[in-house]
């Protein structure tokens, strides 16, 4: 959960989804202008790229305004992939992210303001299919191919009724709107790994690109690339205890990734960053489709951001 991040980022989700009520709205004449719609939207699809490009550092984001315990941006992100085999050296991942905001936002009709009551959620999935190309012992060069598609949609039951009942108007995107958005892009990654009894050591280095575009049946229009640079690092070795037959493990890893395109500073920060320490229980001395189950807890930084988070990871 990181919390206590720079105050502008609260606004800028005031103003973006204030923006989407830029369509036309007759009574009492509460309106935004329609100039701001697109910029709007842009910016809605930029915080979407959080949800589908795959991210260790953004996977637990939780977000609050300075001096405040309640969080106003939610994310939540499950992503995974690897090699179909050595002889087969076709990389397959795929993942999906969840971003809930939850903030106060106004309408104005020149004269008076209304606070508008309404919770936003992007949902977002992402695959890709790649192919492993050794470099050296232990390293492959791996370019990826993404397709990613999301969505943006209002909590539009409440807000709607209540801005009705509190200025006789009805917004069209709160009542019953929605962004559709599709993404193709593609990552470029060098992935190390070392596998050894006395230890596992697993280094990866990726650029990822993203561009997102709306679609038909979307309210409004929008575009946004998302681009982000990270290094991942994971060293397991055992503790020299067992559990569920099977070595007891502990794992220590680092993250970092930092944000280009329209992501860079959307959230007050450009760069995110992450360290952790747990332990891998190994399971596949049972008959079970899971073989390893790792708990890490992580502190994270970056920005203006502190935070820390549970980590759960399994493999196959």
């Amino acid at each position: 959960m990181l919390a206590n991040l720079h105050r502008r980022f609260y606004f800028l989700v005031a103003a973006i989804l204030l923006g989407f009520t830029a369509l036309p709205v007759s009574a009492q004449n509460y309106q935004i202008p329609v100039e701001t719609l697109t910029r709007r939207a842009n910016a809605a699809l930029a915080l979407l790229a959080y949800s589908v490009v795959p991210d260790l550092t953004s996977s637990f984001l939780s977000v609050s305004k300075s001096g405040s315990d309640k969080n106003d941006i939610y994310m939540t992100q499950f992503a995974g992939g690897g090699t179909v085999s050595t002889d087969i050296p076709i990389y397959l991942e795929g993942g999906v992210g969840y971003m809930r905001y939850d903030p106060n936002f106004v309408a104005s009709n020149g004269n008076d303001t209304r606070s508008i009551p309404a919770k936003w959620n992007n949902l977002g999935f992402t695959g890709g299919i790649g192919w492993d190309f050794p470099v050296a012992e232990n390293l492959v060069f791996r370019p990826i191919f993404n397709v990613s598609v999301g969505e943006v949609a209002s909590d539009l039951s409440l807000a709607s009724r209540y801005l009705a009942w509190k200025t006789g108007a009805a917004i069209n995107f709160l009542n019953g709107g929605q962004m559709n958005a599709y993404g193709v892009g593609g990552s470029a990654m060098l992935d190390y790994e070392v596998r050894r009894p006395d230890h596992d050591i697993d280094i990866e280095w990726r650029y990822t690109d993203i561009r997102l575009q709306s679609f038909a049946g979307s309210s409004i229009q929008g575009s946004a690339d998302a681009q982000t640079t990270s290094l991942y690092a994971r060293w397991r070795a055992p503790t020299g205890l067992t559990a569920f037959d099977g070595p007891l493990r502990y794992v220590l890893e680092g993250a970092h990734t930092t944000y280009f395109g329209d992501q860079r500073g959307l959230l007050g920060f450009n760069y995110l960053s992450s360290i952790g320490a747990g332990v891998e229980f190994d399971t596949s001395a049972h008959d079970m489709y899971i073989t390893r189950t790792r708990l890490v807890f992580r502190l994270s930084f970056g920005d203006n951001v502190r935070g820390a988070a549970l980590g759960l990871a399994v493999s196959f």
